[in-house]
């Protein structure tokens, strides 16, 4: 089985099973899963900047823009459907990250960071004053329809909860993929030595700008299923503080792995439910010590237990001759 094949089946398989899963969890537990899983298609795109080096701290900007885009679409429009919807989301995010992708390109490190966070505030001040779309507000979205079908409550939310790990599978698969391929190796190499990259004839910036854009999409498809699952859009969906809980999820989650920030979506969002609700004045002093344990003896975050890096020692002359 060649390794294309392998992780297909390997999404499909885990797709399958989570779905039936689904059916299993209480309400209130399907809600915060499909939170987490948005959260971790979020976050997955951040993974993908990592790999080339790169935070953004800014990725609440095109989780707003999807969000926006979809809701305005289903509350102005009446479009409901949660396919078409995502569709929107996604490509909306998506444009917008192709503008600003030769902008921030340019960048690295703190100041990549920043001027991120800096375009993700501007659109929260903007949002927050056009009446039009409900200014600080936000606006409500009805509820949605799958392919012209409208669930009652209950088979409402297990029908979002599908479609949200279905859309999460499809995105681990094809950025796995993207990860194994060639651009993805640049990038993953770009992370170690932008200078020798350039020596080898690949261009930083070009694989900046498409991982850019490629995280653009996925935080866009997130807002959207968090839109769709909250019922509810408001520019927080931009504010600075967003983006930091996405950063703090692919922190959790680790570069190595496609499938990690999920798990560390859902323990994320499990850790601040049971924290707030009994330690409501200083769950966020649990999330701190939380994550503090995970830098200190999982540097790599929670894929590098099972994507640890296999590397053939050199032949003992070898070493030697080195």
């Amino acid at each position: 089985m060649n390794n294309t094949l392998k992780v297909v089946v390997i999404g499909a398989i885990a797709a399958l099973a989570l779905m039936a899963l689904g059916f299993a969890m209480p309400r209130w537990l399907l809600f915060t899963a499909t939170k987490a899983v948005a959260f971790g298609i979020v976050a997955l795109g951040i993974v993908t900047l990592m790999r080339g080096g790169l935070v953004s701290f800014g990725q609440g900007m095109y989780y707003c823009v999807g969000a926006y885009a979809s809701g305005q679409l289903a509350a102005r429009y009446g479009v409901t459907d949660a396919f078409i919807l995502l569709i929107v989301g996604g490509l909306g995010s998506g444009l917008i990250a192709a503008v600003v992708a030769p902008l921030v390109a340019r960048y690295r490190g703190i100041f990549f960071a920043m001027l991120t966070m800096a375009l993700s505030m501007v659109l929260y001040g903007v949002l927050a004053k056009i009446n039009a779309i409900g200014g600080s507000d936000g606006f409500n979205l009805p509820k949605p329809t799958f392919a012209g079908f409208a669930p009652q409550d209950g088979a409402s939310d297990i029908a979002l909860y599908a479609v949200a790990v279905a859309t999460a599978s499809l995105c681990a698969v094809l950025c796995r993929l993207y990860y194994d391929s060639r651009p993805g190796l640049i990038a993953l190499a770009s992370r170690e030595n932008e200078l020798r990259v350039e020596y080898l004839g690949a261009s930083v910036f070009a694989v900046t700008a498409r991982n850019f854009i490629i995280a653009g999409v996925l935080a866009g498809l997130g807002g959207t299923i968090n839109a769709m699952a909250l019922g509810h859009v408001d520019p927080f969906f931009s504010y600075w503080t967003t983006s930091g809980e996405f950063v703090f999820i692919a922190i959790l989650g680790g570069y190595a792995s496609a499938i990690a920030v999920f798990g560390a979506a859902l323990i994320t969002e499990l850790v601040r439910s049971f924290s707030g609700s009994y330690f409501p004045d200083s769950w966020q002093l649990l999330l701190g010590i939380f994550l503090l344990a995970v830098i200190v003896f999982l540097p790599l975050g929670f894929g590098s237990l099972w994507a640890r890096r296999r590397v053939t020692p050199p032949p003992a002359d070898e070493e030697i001759r080195s």
